[in-house]
């Protein structure tokens, strides 16, 4: 079974929508909004596994110009 989570994103002063739209193009997320409160996008995300879905945030999500931080949030199922 799948691994999913939601990634919750800040990025600089008006790129939240540059940001979002960068993220959509990685493999492996299925969602990205750009979004207002505390966070500046949303972005949600699928693995094959926990690994997988920690390469994904930390070699290809947060790597994207703009982002000043993240917070990742496992989707559980109780």
């Amino acid at each position: 079974m799948a691994v999913q989570a939601y990634i919750l994103v800040q990025t600089g002063v008006g790129q939240a929508a540059d940001v979002a739209a960068k993220i959509r193009t990685i493999s492996g997320v299925t969602l990205a909004e750009d979004v207002t409160g505390p966070y500046d996008v949303i972005v949600r995300a699928e693995a094959a596994n926990v690994d997988e879905l920690g390469a994904l945030v930390v070699a290809k999500v947060q790597v994207v110009e703009g982002i000043t931080r993240t917070v990742t949030c496992p989707v559980v199922h109780i």
